[in-house]
């Protein structure tokens, strides 16, 4: 699992290195003079030929495992992959892999809709024998990735041993631009599009969010906006197993839903302190919302999820979170050939709360993010392995939709239920409401979203909203206090969950 919460630049300048004395130089010269002869004394004697670069990599890492699990430094090889992961596209064919469990050949475990292997007829199941004439068996996850990426317009052929065939089919695939979703639906529709309902009788809405890329608050913003204009009267956000990604883009989502208060704050030894706000435009309608975290949502999950409980924007269900408060600045090395990913700040919640889990730290300190009370639902670890086989399922794009299971999501049971209580709830004080005065008087602007009819119209389109302000407290979270409803036994809906780790090849 990776967890991080990246920036691309510091968040300030950074402040001058303080002048050292003669000594201190002295000093720091014999250190690298250290460094030097043991680089020169294993090069020379070691019992077999060296490769430097190797050993200087090895070096970079050992004094970044020194400061914190989160420092990294990230080779030519691995940048490529974490761009990808960041930038949410690469050039290849569309398809998602992995390992057949019994013959370690590559299988397909879904074509993207719209894709070129899709369009070519690549189907999930399908096993991948040949790459380019060559055959796959032996060849790692790794290597088969790198031989079906490639430059948009070059083309790759792969044989495919399509599922019940006897013969393998040679298929001429031309490589585009893949862009790749972090806003993901319970299932997918005969058509490709996502199903984001959870319930459409009571227009309950279900959406996850892989990790945090560079689009993912406008991807959100424009399923919401469709899901609304659709009629969602209510919405379960999913952010179980997302290990985290763009500061920005977790400050933006969560000013979706917020209008005003602290959104998170950052504070580091070269720069200071800063806080990040909500603004009101661009707020969408205030829905009831719960929202699903467990031990492996981190970082940026963290941050959204903290926000919006601090906020009492929604109610959070699951487990406690994985507790990584802190923001790593990628700063490129030898000309963006490779990178250092430095922990440069660490972030509280709007609270003031802490959420690192520090070395050593106690389950009664303040760290991660706790589900409200009467909401903690923690599975075992045969449950965790049985909810990502049963996600791995309904991530398949077939004409005959997901398999039928007997797999209940608890997780997911409890967030419907809760969602049908504040529903029911509103809507019999919407019945014992006293009717509305004849002389109308507009409202102020700031009133219009605190008190929403179940069925909400799409919010407005939000601009660049969210901006660092010049160090200063926190904020208390406003909004009034909710407790979440009891637990009552809801109507039984359609279950889903979560995301399993996958590899996307080209």
């Amino acid at each position: 699992m990776f967890c991080w919460v990246a920036a691309a630049h510091c968040a300030a300048p950074p402040k001058a290195k303080p002048a050292q004395s003669a000594a201190g130089e002295a000093d720091d010269y014999k250190l690298m003079k250290i460094f030097v002869d043991t680089f020169d004394e294993i090069e020379r004697n070691y019992v077999k030929e060296v490769d430097r670069r190797k050993l200087i990599e090895a070096a970079i890492r050992g004094m970044l495992s020194e400061l914190d699990p989160y420092s990294d430094y990230i080779g030519p090889d691995e940048l490529s992959y974490f761009n990808q992961q960041v930038e949410q596209e690469f050039g290849g064919i569309g398809i998602q892999v992995q390992l057949h469990p019994k013959t370690r050949r590559l299988m397909v475990m879904t074509p993207l809709p719209g894709t070129p292997a899709y369009k070519a007829g690549v189907r999930a199941g399908d096993i991948i024998m040949e790459i380019e004439g060559e055959s796959t068996e032996g060849m790692s996850l790794s290597d088969a990735v790198k031989r079906l990426k490639g430059k948009p317009g070059e083309k790759v052929t792969i044989g495919v041993l399509h599922e019940g065939a006897k013969d393998i089919e040679q298929i001429t695939i031309v490589r585009d631009v893949i862009h790749v979703p972090t806003v993901l639906g319970d299932k997918y529709n005969p058509d490709g599009s996502w199903n984001f309902w959870v319930d459409p009788e009571r227009k309950i809405a279900y959406v996850r969010l892989t990790h945090f890329g560079r689009h993912s608050a406008e991807e959100l913003r424009r399923v919401l906006k469709d899901l609304l204009a659709a009629g969602m009267r209510a919405l379960i956000l999913d952010l179980r197993f997302n290990p985290g990604g763009l500061l920005s883009q977790a400050v933006k989502i969560a000013d979706l839903f917020i209008s005003e208060g602290t959104i998170v704050s950052t504070h580091g030894r070269n720069s200071p302190k800063r806080v990040w706000r909500a603004r009101k435009d661009g707020t969408l309608p205030n829905f009831p919302m719960a929202v699903l975290v467990n031990r492996f949502s981190a970082s940026a999950s963290e941050i959204v999820s903290a926000c919006l409980q601090d906020h009492n924007r929604a109610v959070i269900i699951g487990e406690r979170t994985w507790g990584k408060g802190s923001v790593q600045n990628i700063i490129e090395l030898e000309g963006g050939r490779s990178a250092l990913k430095l922990t440069t700040a660490g972030y509280l919640r709007p609270s003031g709360k802490n959420i690192h889990r520090f070395k050593n730290a106690e389950p009664s300190d303040d760290w991660g993010v706790k589900p409200d009370e009467g909401y903690e639902i923690r599975l075992s670890s045969e449950e965790l392995r049985k909810l990502v086989d049963y996600r791995r399922k309904r991530d398949v794009l077939s004409e005959h939709g997901p398999p039928e299971t007997e797999f209940v999501d608890r997780q997911l049971q409890k967030a419907l239920e809760c969602i049908v209580n504040l529903l029911e709830g509103r809507q019999e004080a919407k019945k014992k409401a006293p009717p509305p005065s004849r002389r109308s008087t507009s409202k102020p602007s700031g009133e219009a979203s605190a008190k929403l009819p179940l069925q909400s119209s799409p919010g407005s389109s939000p601009g660049s909203k969210p901006q660092p302000e010049q160090p200063q407290q926190p904020s208390k979270a406003k909004g009034s206090k909710r407790s979440p409803p009891p637990s009552q036994k809801a109507g039984k809906s359609p279950m889903s969950s979560t995301k399993p780790r996958a590899r996307w090849p080209q």
